[in-house]
């Protein structure tokens, strides 16, 4: 029965691979398809194929075997309601989930994350470096989730200071002014890429890679890059001209409220003399180590896929490369994310299916990260389980021309971090749409329901976002279209 069973999903999978252009797979459990699932922390679309002056040559050689989503959305601007939302392919209304300390089976605790299933099929699921939230202590990763331990998944950004034997080379960068927890804002040392977690987290995936070959797997690689601090190794420094990187607008759109920004005080720090006040000089300096961290991110990415294309098992593995959601470095004033505007809300997406007819295509299609549970499911041939919100995206992958949604949904509270405040509740709620046309955001009172501030931004100031147009005649029908759309997927409530 078991045997059939497999059997089955092998001849589902053959079918969609046969629509997607593949050559398809020999039947037999041997044929399942793996997952490689690849995610990267504070990346927004800051890629080459996107047209990014980053230097990320190994994505470029992933984006020639995938599909490109150049407009995928997280549904929550920061990392644990993201990493939740998309891991359990619901939505953090759905989790009752909006920050970072709570974990995800506190409020659900019987909820079946995308891995799990997985496991749950048969595979062997393996977790390394960052996929869930990094949980401060070893205990609070997601242990069911996988076949074995969890490796790098916890501990603090903070702590990813350099490791190395022998005297530690000397800080070329200034350090900001101020540390990130325990290590410099910047750093710039000439050491190797292990020294600090992301080599690490190359090193034990291309190592569990092959461990697991020979069965079917799901395996994560979770980098902790480019999220600050800003401190690559120096030779990811030297890759870039510090004064031909993309010029900087500072300016907050014209017309936008107040509550649609924060006090970047991720980076920055609290309000106080702990603060610093970014100096020409600095920005540039976080700005260049922004890039620094993405070069090197990418570099440890493609030791992983060049352990896979060794490993004999490529031709029947799918690859997603994701962001968990996007970031700000000094545009609209801002450091960070925590915020609705397009640079947070737009996310790198990659979907690479083995002997796709599309592969290096790209789409216009709107998605979503809650759309990737649905979409391995179907890619796969495993059942779907109740619950999820996503939609797959297998058409799209059939038909990149296809547009398969009608809307993408980000939201965020005020204040960002609202449980680190003494009532532990936010007082408003950022609920925003993106449609092929605009995005607009409705802030409404946590409490009443009411309505505090609107914006709205036109495809053609994307993702700079210059100038709030609510109400303005001309985009009347696309406006009134995003309310209609915003108001069915997050209707007024009281709380």
């Amino acid at each position: 029965m078991k045997e059939s069973l497999r059997t089955g999903r092998a001849v589902r999978f053959i079918l969609i691979a046969l629509a997607l252009g593949s050559s398809g797979f020999a039947a037999g459990s041997a044929s399942r398809p793996n997952v490689l699932f690849l995610m990267a922390d504070d990346y927004r679309a800051e890629l080459a194929t996107y047209g990014s002056a980053a230097l990320t040559p190994n994505l470029t050689r992933l984006a020639r075997r995938a599909v490109q989503f150049d407009r995928a959305y997280c549904q929550q601007a920061v990392c644990n309601p993201s990493r939740s939302s998309m891991l359990t392919g619901r939505r953090p209304d759905t989790l009752r989930l909006w920050n970072n300390g709570t974990h995800f089976r506190e409020l659900n605790p019987d909820v079946t994350t995308l891995p799990l299933h997985f496991k749950q099929q048969g595979y062997v699921t393996r977790n390394v470096g960052k996929i869930f939230h990094n949980w401060h202590t070893q205990e609070k990763g997601d242990a069911r989730s996988w076949s074995a331990p969890e490796f790098l998944h916890y501990a603090t950004h903070g702590e990813d200071g350099p490791q190395v034997s022998g005297p530690l080379p000397k800080n070329h960068a200034s350090g900001g002014g101020r540390n990130y927890t325990s290590v410099p804002l910047t750093e710039c040392r000439d050491v190797p890429d292990e020294a600090y977690y992301d080599g690490r987290v190359a090193a034990e995936a291309v190592r569990v890679l092959g461990e697991v070959k020979d069965r079917p797997f799901f395996l994560a690689v979770g980098f902790w890059k480019p999220h600050a601090p800003f401190n690559a190794p120096k030779k990811y420094w030297d890759l870039y001209d510090r004064a031909k990187l993309p010029p900087l607008d500072p300016r907050r759109p014209a017309g936008a409220p107040e509550i649609a920004f924060h006090d970047s005080r991720e980076v920055l720090g609290l309000p106080g003399p702990q603060r610093i006040t970014p100096t020409p000089e600095l920005i540039a300096e976080m700005r260049h180590g922004y890039y620094a961290n993405i070069s090197y991110m990418d570099a440890q990415l493609g030791k992983v896929l060049d352990a896979l294309d060794r490993s004999g098992v490529a031709e029947r593995t799918i690859i997603v490369f994701a962001g968990d959601h996007g970031y700000h470095t000094g545009e609209h004033s801002l450091w960070g994310k925590t915020s609705t505007f397009e640079y947070d809300a737009r996310v790198p997406l990659l979907l690479a299916v083995p002997g796709s007819a599309h592969a290096g295509k790209r789409t216009r299609s709107l998605a979503e990260l809650i759309d990737l549970f649905p979409t391995l499911v179907e890619l796969c041939g495993l059942p779907r389980p109740d619950g999820l919100d996503g939609t797959s995206l297998v058409p799209v992958l059939r038909n990149p021309a296809a547009a398969l949604k009608p809307a993408a949904f980000t939201q965020h509270p005020r204040p960002a971090y609202f449980d680190r405040e003494p009532d532990r509740r936010p007082k408003a709620m950022g609920c925003s749409v993106r449609t092929a046309l605009v995005r607009y955001t409705e802030w409404r009172d946590w409490t009443t329901g009411e309505t505090l501030a609107r914006e709205l931004y036109e495809e053609a100031d994307q993702p700079a976002e210059t100038r709030n147009v609510v109400d303005e005649p001309r985009l009347a029908a696309a406006q009134r279209e995003a309310e209609r759309l915003l108001r069915e997927r997050f209707p007024k409530t009281t709380h």
